[in-house]
């Protein structure tokens, strides 16, 4: 079976296809908006009050200390190197 043979027999099956009206395209297509719209909010809800329960419980849990002493006495130079390599 040739390509072109294919394409004819491909346009022909295309003629046996009921397709929908306008009408029912139409109301097709906003259901499916309807339903987007409505699980994207029911999924932004959910997003929401989870984050925020979540948020609030991290908030009462005590305060821990990292124990790590950081000293505020170091001297930062940014443009410094030091190699550390030593020959013998």
């Amino acid at each position: 079976m040739s390509f072109l043979q294919y394409l004819k027999d491909t346009r022909g099956e295309l003629h046996h296809v009921a397709w929908p009206t306008r009408v029912q395209t139409i109301v097709y297509t906003a259901l499916v908006m309807a339903l987007s719209i409505g699980v994207a909010l029911y999924l932004g809800v959910f997003d929401y009050l989870f984050t925020t329960g979540l948020s609030k419980s991290l908030e009462m849990l005590p305060q821990q200390e990292s124990g790590i002493q950081l000293n505020s006495d170091l001297d930062f130079q940014p443009n410094l190197v030091v190699s550390t390599t030593t020959t013998e």
